[in-house]
């Protein structure tokens, strides 16, 4: 658009008249203005934006396949408590939650097991019950509120949680956890935690250290029916190259080599590894639909992510995103 101020004046007026000079001005640069506001007026539209996102994951797919408990007290240490309990042929029952993830691979002695949780009952028991009553403003918080981050792990993931459910209005991710508005204290660590002896029963607790979502703890004692859940280990494999087939089979997304690419669509998976993002908008390159097309990519209307990609000998993690931008 900026073109058709940059003509020299002096020149042009010496070689024309003034009425042929601005039938000359009307006839050039109504056009190119013409072309301006279009791309004024497109450049506002939204466009279809593809992201793909490609992620080198530096360790071998059996080691990205195994399970392997932290040290974390909330998470961790039931874990390996069921761990131990289970392999290689025991069982093993909590109730109300489950210790290990379903379906996770872990090894032992050379051998290879796969996890899983069954329903096995119900029992009634005495469970602690946390619930967050939410103060109307700032003015009611006395000083001898605690900030949430000043307690413990287990105790601050309980008034979080209760927190997001009450600013969610009881729709988010949150209100799984709970039983009827109010957090189960089940896990060991819970179970032995500030909220557990009552010390914070009836004290106020806030989000931040300015006095916002300020919340007064009740803590309440009743016995409840919980679902119990017995873990159980399965073989899958006895030896390291039997179970590398096994994660090909179910944790491989799409297998790819450079000999099954055509040229140009090679180049571009390799060169989108090397950015570890890449985009394109809406109408897409043939090139890109194809690379799409051998991601198993191409049917995905928002988002996909966690994808597992082996290609020439390494592992990746691959996501993609359609989003509308302006």
């Amino acid at each position: 658009m900026s073109s058709i101020f940059k003509w020299e004046a002096k020149p042009f007026f010496d070689m024309v008249t003034r009425r042929q000079t601005l039938q000359a001005i009307s006839t050039t640069a109504l056009p190119a203005l013409a072309g301006c506001t279009t791309d004024i007026l497109d450049s506002g539209k939204s466009q279809t934006r593809y992201t793909l996102n490609i992620e080198p994951i530096e360790v071998s797919p059996v080691e990205h396949a195994l399970f392997d408990p932290d040290d974390d007290a909330l998470f961790g240490n039931p874990a390996q408590t069921a761990l131990a309990a289970i392999l290689p042929d025991g069982r093993h029952t909590t109730y109300g939650y489950e210790p290990l993830p379903d379906d996770a691979y872990v090894e032992y002695e050379g051998s290879y097991y796969q996890t899983t949780n069954l329903v096995t009952g119900r029992k009634q028991m005495e469970r602690t019950l946390i619930r967050a009553e939410p103060l109307p403003d700032k003015a009611d918080v006395p000083n001898d509120a605690i900030l949430v981050d000043e307690l413990n792990r287990p105790a601050a993931r309980v008034v979080k949680i209760l927190h997001s459910n009450a600013v969610t209005g009881g729709e988010g991710n949150s209100a799984e956890l709970l039983r009827e508005d109010a957090y189960v204290l089940r896990r060991p660590v819970e179970r032995e935690s500030r909220l557990a002896t009552g010390e914070l029963d009836g004290r106020i607790v806030t989000m931040t250290d300015g006095g916002n979502w300020a919340y007064r703890l009740h803590v309440t004692h009743k016995r409840i029916t919980e679902t119990a859940h017995t873990t159980l280990a399965i073989e899958v494999a006895n030896s390291h190259s039997q179970f590398r087939d096994v994660v090909f089979g179910s944790r491989i997304d799409v297998e790819l080599t450079p000999e099954n690419l055509s040229a140009d669509v090679r180049n571009l998976l390799e060169d989108a590894v090397r950015r570890e993002t890449y985009e394109e908008t809406v109408p897409l390159p043939e090139t890109f639909e194809a690379l799409l097309t051998a991601l198993g990519l191409k049917a995905v209307d928002t988002a996909v992510t966690g994808k597992l990609l082996w290609y020439d000998g390494e592992l990746y993690r691959c996501a993609l995103y359609v989003n509308d931008s302006s």
